[in-house]
């Protein structure tokens, strides 16, 4: 069969972000900034940075600010330029000119495998990367997350799930990996799968390698998708059809370099937005002398 290059990916963005209510009551999650930045348009550009020409994100009917944010927008170019600010015109300019991005909605929340499934006509029978909105992962000086799962991906032409070691007390909160017995590959940091467990508890996890918002998936995916049975809370779960895939093909983990931040979660969110502003030469010296003096009163 000829190779085929991972060239497609999809952003599950239709959640309704709870957890971030009422900020997200009209505004959705993925459009929440990070300094100035919001989170989805750094998923976009480690996307980009990966090789990704061809984005579908999947949204709801709520997202519309999403949408606009990557078009352009003429009139405020127009008036930026009159007002000789070339600069912040070419900024938003070039934010519309990231990627090729293209949109569907999940009309139901039926759970992230669902939301897959509604890329399957846009992937055609290509593999394809998929990015979470919630996981927003640097690697200074390093090849971006993603690009590290596709050159492993292009090692085996096998779906790859990307992980991490979790600490004890945050296993239950992710899928677990069960590595094949015998199948280690530490040098390489990819390992053969034999299962994935969803929030297992610590004493039932098969490892501490949780799935961190990052996969390369093969085509077949999506029949095991259409054919999968909802959980117990009417959702199609990924991890279900993940592990129904392990009977029909070869599927890998591979142990990503890179900080990765939870900014689905509050005291992520938080935590990026503090090492992202530490990291902006504007801001790095009256934010670190702001966290000090604030350190000092503790």
């Amino acid at each position: 069969m000829k190779h085929l290059p991972v060239r497609k990916a999809v952003i599950p963005a239709a959640g309704l972000g709870t957890r971030f209510l009422p900020a997200t009551k009209a505004i959705p999650k993925e459009m929440l900034p990070i300094v100035d930045i919001p989170t989805v348009q750094y998923i976009i550009e480690e996307a980009v940075e990966s090789g990704i020409e061809e984005i579908l994100v999947i949204t709801n009917s709520n997202k519309h600010c999403m949408e606009n944010h990557f078009d352009r927008n003429y009139e405020l170019e127009e008036r930026l330029k009159d007002s000789g600010k070339y600069d912040e015109e070419k900024l938003i300019r070039d934010i519309s000119d990231m990627a090729n991005i293209y949109y569907v909605r999940q009309k139901e929340p039926k759970g992230l495998g669902h939301a897959i499934l509604c890329a399957k006509s846009f992937m055609g029978n290509e593999p394809f990367a998929v990015l979470l909105g919630d996981d927003v992962v640097i690697n200074p000086g390093g090849e971006p997350a993603l690009k590290q799962l596709i050159h492993a991906y292009n090692e085996k032409e096998a779906s790859i799930v990307g992980v991490q070691a979790v600490p004890d007390e945050d296993v239950s909160k992710y899928g677990i990996v069960e590595p094949y017995y015998g199948h280690a590959s530490v040098e390489s940091r990819r390992v053969k799968l034999s299962s994935m467990m969803e929030k297992p508890s610590l004493e039932q996890a098969p490892s501490k390698l949780a799935v961190l918002g990052r996969y390369i998936l093969t085509p077949e995916i999506f029949e095991l998708l259409e054919s999968q049975e909802a959980d117990k809370g009417g959702e199609i779960q990924l991890t279900d059809a993940i592990v129904r895939l392990m009977d029909l093909q070869a599927v890998y983990a591979y142990n990503f370099e890179g900080v990765r931040y939870d900014v689905g979660d509050k005291f992520g969110f938080i935590k990026a937005t503090i090492d992202f502003a530490l990291q902006r030469e504007e801001l790095s010296k009256p934010v670190a002398a702001y966290i000090k003096q604030l350190a000092s009163e503790l």
